[in-house]
């Protein structure tokens, strides 16, 4: 079966900057989504254990996730969390997944594949700005500086990384990447690069708010006043990532259900 390395596991498998100092909570990997089942199925008789068991958590991930509910090693203690695409079905954003799994190139050494380095690029872009909360994910705005760095200085990376980014329709994720990467990281980004990426830019409006709540959600807080638009920042990227992700009947019924469940099952007080 065809397997792509995602995240951190690429980056460690293949030996890329972005891996040093950089902690691993879990093992990424995509599969076709045609296949996954079988693989499922394989890695269950392999130690492999599901740790999510409520039947609606199940059928969210199977359902209307890019994933299916994470494994969990029995004897290494290890976390898997299996792919078939990089943005959930129900996504604001539609994204064809072939054209990344075509342009995925072998890890040296190893039989697995990583995403092209513009499409690495993408994923992680997509991961922080799109599919993510944004609060709290300073190490995904680092993982983009490392990446930009070291592929940058390879022969015809950045028209490439635009240019990618128009074909498979990511241009607003990698407008953010470039755009708060440069800004909070100094990333290099090159004056020809940000402006091609600047097809992706939002409204002016929605652009404003944006450059005030990502700076104060990545930032950690030194001061109250600063905690305070921390909070108000999280909460709100924390919609808007729900927003992005589902349709509105849908998000409503899911949040109801969360809230409620944490509520009903809240831990009570010593």
């Amino acid at each position: 079966v065809p397997n792509i390395l995602l995240k951190g596991a690429a980056y460690a498998a293949a030996r890329l900057p972005a891996a040093q100092g950089r902690p691993t909570a879990d093992i990424a990997v995509m599969v076709p989504k045609r296949r996954i089942a079988d693989v499922e199925r394989a890695l269950l008789a392999h130690g492999w254990e599901h740790t999510v068991l409520d039947a609606y958590d199940q059928r969210y991930y199977r359902e209307w996730m890019h994933e299916i509910p994470p494994l969990l090693h029995q004897e290494r203690d290890a976390t898997l969390d299996l792919h078939h695409a990089i943005l959930p079905a129900t996504s604001r954003l539609r994204l064809r997944m072939e054209p990344m799994y075509d342009a995925a190139i072998p890890v040296e050494g190893l039989p697995y594949k990583m995403l092209s380095p513009p499409d690495m690029v993408l994923h992680a872009a997509v991961h922080l700005f799109h599919d993510g909360e944004i609060a709290g994910s300073l190490r995904d705005l680092v993982d983009i500086d490392a990446l930009l760095r070291d592929f940058g200085s390879r022969a015809g990376f950045w028209p490439r990384l635009t240019e990618r980014a128009a074909e498979i329709g990511l241009q607003r994720p990698l407008f953010y990447a470039l755009r708060y990467a440069a800004f909070l990281l100094d990333t290099p980004v090159p004056a020809e690069a940000a402006r091609q990426a600047a097809a992706g830019s939002p409204s002016p409006v929605v652009l404003r708010l944006m450059d005030r709540l990502v700076p104060d959600a990545l930032t950690p807080p030194a001061t109250a006043t600063e905690r305070g638009r921390f909070h108000v920042a999280r909460f709100c990227l924390y919609v808007r990532s729900h927003w992005l992700r589902m349709p509105a009947g849908r998000l409503i019924a899911h949040l109801t259900r969360k809230s409620l469940r944490r509520l009903l099952f809240r831990p009570a007080e010593a």
